[in-house]
């Protein structure tokens, strides 16, 4: 709901005014004065300022240039009698949208509105766009031709043009995000705002107020009124990311603005309808987390209507090719150091490891070794993985004696792929084939074991 201020001299005319806006769908707010209503536009999330040129005190164009040392963007329509076009005229070369000479009619009125409205939010998305970290959109972020991506892609063709709600599934670093904005990049809300919301990254009182806004005073430190991501969104897209990380006592409230589209600010008593595509993702199993009473069955139906679930790295080796050269050349570009290349040896150790951190893993392993790396050039000895750093020093390994283990002609691919073999089957064997437990013993994920055990062609037997 667009909020709109208010500032006139004349208490009939801002109960005039009001009435008609209300009626029109907007959320108003009047002040008598250039003060008053400077105070508001410091309180208030709004959208839109309407004030009449003519007042005591603070008149119309001063109240225009102290609102444009607060927020330049904040589009003003200037209310003149005839006499005082010259003011107007003033007032729209200090900066206003607009100006509407007396008599007006309302549809004149409206329609003046609703282009200010559609100036700022172009605005507003424009501003979060260049804050964006995240730049890359349709198809042309998501790298790789492994035959599960290309399920993803075809998946994301097929659901972008709906207005259902999407659950995507997988593993930190996977791309969760890329696929929620690649969804909103194809679907007819692409113009339209993107917003996300991290809810593992606040406390439930926060996040209550970040998702559906909070009144003047609605708790200790709210100053003003501010507008939350729902209302943000509105028409556009909303990404919840980490949603298996709501709380309880928030996901009935969340249930009620997925499906009645309505809701009220913390604090306020107004409801405030919204039209909202919501995408969400995890990396927790929601089937598992309803199954033991932490997350509603009747919000996990309601997000999941198309459900995307996103390969880990390892379950698509073939494409750490594609994605090193992708990799090499955007960090290339944003470090500034053309030419950097990566020799054969790093590219097949990196096509070796497991990156347990996945694509973003993977990312951030290529960028540290193209920061110190020598000649442009990136080297075996410049890859450091965090996925495989952790254990380097394992204490036992300084009283290993390798000519007694391993015959010297033994090359190191073979070796470390019969240690691996041994090593499964000892723990697998250990655990009675539980593999939790089995994963657990060698320090790693149960779907990096399931991964190694199909590549090592290892099967319980019957």
């Amino acid at each position: 709901m667009n909020s709109i201020l208010i500032v006139d001299d004349e208490p009939n005319y801002l109960v005039i005014l009001s009435e008609l806006l209300r009626d029109d769908g907007f959320e108003v707010f009047t002040a008598p004065g250039g003060a008053e209503g400077l105070e508001l536009v410091r309180d208030v999330d709004l959208d839109l300022v309407i004030t009449d040129m003519q007042m005591p005190g603070m008149d119309g164009l001063q109240l225009l240039e102290a609102i444009k040392k607060l927020n330049s963007h904040l589009p003003i329509i200037i209310i003149t009698a005839f006499a005082e076009v010259d003011k107007a005229v003033a007032a729209m070369q200090a900066g206003a949208f607009n100006y509407l000479a007396k008599p007006f009619s309302n549809d004149e009125l409206i329609v003046t509105i609703n282009k200010a409205l559609q100036h700022y939010s172009l605005i507003r998305e424009n501003i979060r766009l260049r804050q964006s970290i995240l730049t890359r959109t349709g198809f042309s972020g998501m790298v790789g031709k492994n035959g599960r991506m290309i399920e993803v892609y075809e998946l994301i063709e097929k659901v972008a043009p709906t207005p259902s709600s999407v659950l995507i599934t997988g593993e930190s670093g996977t791309g969760k995000e890329l696929v929620a904005k690649a969804i909103h990049i194809n679907s007819p809300r692409q113009e339209k705002a993107f917003i996300t919301v991290n809810c593992a990254a606040l406390a439930e009182n926060l996040l209550e107020s970040e998702l559906f806004g909070h009144e003047k005073g609605a708790f200790t430190g709210a100053y003003v009124m501010r507008k939350g991501r729902f209302e943000l969104a509105d028409g556009g897209t909303l990404f919840l990311d980490e949603i298996g990380e709501i709380p309880l006592a928030l996901q009935a409230k969340l249930l009620r603005a997925l499906q009645e589209k309505r809701f009220e600010r913390v604090g306020g008593s107004k409801t405030l309808a919204v039209d909202v595509r919501i995408i969400s993702a995890t990396n927790k199993d929601l089937r598992e987390e309803v199954d033991s009473g932490r997350f509603r069955e009747d919000l996990y139906y309601r997000l999941k209507v198309i459900h995307v679930p996103l390969p880990p790295l390892r379950e698509r080796m073939d494409d750490i090719p594609i994605l090193v050269e992708y990799f090499v050349g955007t960090v290339a570009e944003r470090l500034a150091k053309p030419g950097l290349t990566i020799s054969p040896d790093a590219l097949r150790l990196m096509v070796m490891l497991p990156w347990e951190g996945n694509v973003r893993e993977l990312e951030n392993t290529i960028e540290r070794a193209a920061i110190l790396c020598n000649d442009n050039r990136i080297e075996a000895d410049d890859v450091q993985p965090e996925s495989t750093n952790r254990n380097a020093q394992a204490p036992w390994s300084h009283a290993m004696d390798l000519g007694q283990l391993i015959p010297e002609s033994a090359e190191l691919g073979d070796v470390l792929y019969a240690v691996e073999e041994k090593m499964l089957h000892r723990a697998l064997d250990s655990a009675g084939f539980v593999q939790a437990r089995a994963a657990e013993r060698l320090g790693i994920t149960k779907s990096l074991l399931q991964y190694k055990m199909k590549k090592f062609g290892i099967k319980k037997e019957k």
